[in-house]
This record gives C-alpha cells, structure tokens and sequence, in this order.
C-alpha cells in the first residue's frame, strides 16, 4: 500500500492491516485510546481520526465498553489486501480463515486466457480453483490461473494440499525468480450462477461481487485470477495520485 500523506490513515493502515492478518482477532478489545496513541507514536487526536476512519470501514465499533473488533466485518480483503498478505507473511490467508482447494490441473485454456497469457493453440494453463471460509462463513471464491511451465519448478501448483496453497505465490516468485511489479483489478456485480451459489451458500441468482485481478513483470502475467464475494462483504481500496501534472 503506498504511503498516505496523513498521519492518521498511516495509523489506521497499521491497525487495519493487523485486524486482516489475524492479530487483532474478532471481538477483541483495543488498548484505551491513550495506550493506543503512545504505541503508534501519534497524538490521541491522531489516533481518534484513524479509529473514526475504521469505524467507517466497519472494522472497529465502539460503546461505552471501549473499541471492539467487528465480530462480522463486511469489509473483505481485497486481492491487493491478499497478495501483499502472502509476499509479507507467507500465506494468503488471515488468522482464523481456512482454505479449500478443490481443482487444481493442467488444461487447455478459454480464448480469453489464452490471450491473457499471450499463449499458442494447443498450449497448457495451471487453473486452481479454491474458497476460503471463517467459521461457517464461506468468505469467497476463486479461480487462478497460472503459466504451464511454472507447474515444473512450483510443484504445488499441480497439488490440492491445504498445508502448500496458501503460500504458493510466494513459492512462485522464489523458485522462478519472477517478480511482480504491477497488478490490476477489475470489479463489478452481479447474480451468481449455480456453481457460485453453491460454494458461496447462497441461493441461485443471489447478489454477488465479482472480479479479476492480473499480476504480471516484464516477462509477462504471473498471476491471473477471477473471484466472488458474498453480497454481504465490501471490498476497499486506498490509492496515491503519483501522476505529474501535464504542462500547460
């Protein structure tokens, strides 16, 4: 995540990234506001700013008790939040959430991945497909797609272990000294299809929000992956304008 101009959504990203990977756990209390300030190294008028920030974000709720982590948050990760996740602890999953992976081959692939991956008639693809949960809440699905020749250095890729798959981007970027250096996402809503509905626990036709995120360096894309969210969870995203202004 690039670094935020105010001190407080510096404070707010910190807090929020622990609450993602598990170190603030559901219905955990918060330090008092003013062992919480010193901790950060920022005012208390600081670290309200940021708690109002999360709060907003439905991470945090407050009462007269203190500030609690949501039992339910309806912000999910987002694919950034998950892959940073895995290059920063090894694994793409938060403290509590599980993984099912439920294919994971060699196939030939649709058009559109094909050209994705800049590939020729009759090449392979990796496709994994897997979903995570949290209790009994099923949190998302997914479908990844990876080059055929990683499958070789990265044996993982071909595996539905549930010890190897978190980490397997991580084990990509080590064994095949492949890099990635920029990433987009593209997001939109929609019904879920049967096969949707039925790993999500929804019903047929159920309000989802779907996506596809590309991960790529100079080689190429590393990294392609379609996935849905129960309606219930929200993605959010922060972003810096790096962009210089044109001249006049």
């Amino acid at each position: 995540m690039p670094d935020t101009e105010h001190p407080y959504m510096q404070v707010a990203e910190r807090i929020r990234r622990r609450i993602l990977d598990g170190a603030l756990q559901e219905g955990e209390k918060l330090p008092a506001q003013r062992e919480l300030a010193k901790a950060e190294g920022v005012s208390v008028a600081t670290l309200g700013k940021a708690l109002d920030q999360l709060q907003v974000e439905g991470y945090i709720t407050t009462s007269r008790k203190g500030t609690f982590v949501a039992n339910a948050p309806e912000v999910a990760p987002s694919s950034y939040d998950r892959i940073t996740r895995v290059l920063r602890t090894g694994s793409v999953l938060a403290e509590g959430e599980s993984m099912i992976v439920t294919a994971a081959e060699l196939i030939k692939p649709p058009q559109y991945v094909a050209e994705l991956f800049d590939l020729d008639d009759g090449d392979q693809i990796v496709r994994r497909q897997w979903h995570t949960g949290k209790g009994q809440q099923r949190t998302g699905l997914y479908v990844t797609w990876y080059p055929a020749h990683f499958a070789a250095s990265v044996p993982e890729l071909l595996s539905m272990s549930r010890q190897s798959s978190p980490g397997i981007l991580l084990k990509i970027q080590q064994a095949t000294g492949r890099r990635i250096v920029s990433g987009r996402d593209d997001i939109h809503s929609r019904d879920a299809d049967e096969r949707e509905a039925g790993y999500l626990g929804l019903r047929i036709g159920a309000p989802i929000l779907a996506g596809a995120h590309r991960l790529w360096d100079g080689q190429g894309v590393i990294e392609y992956g379609e996935w849905c969210l129960p309606y219930r969870l929200a993605v959010g995203y922060e972003y810096s304008f790096d962009a210089a202004p044109e001249a006049s």
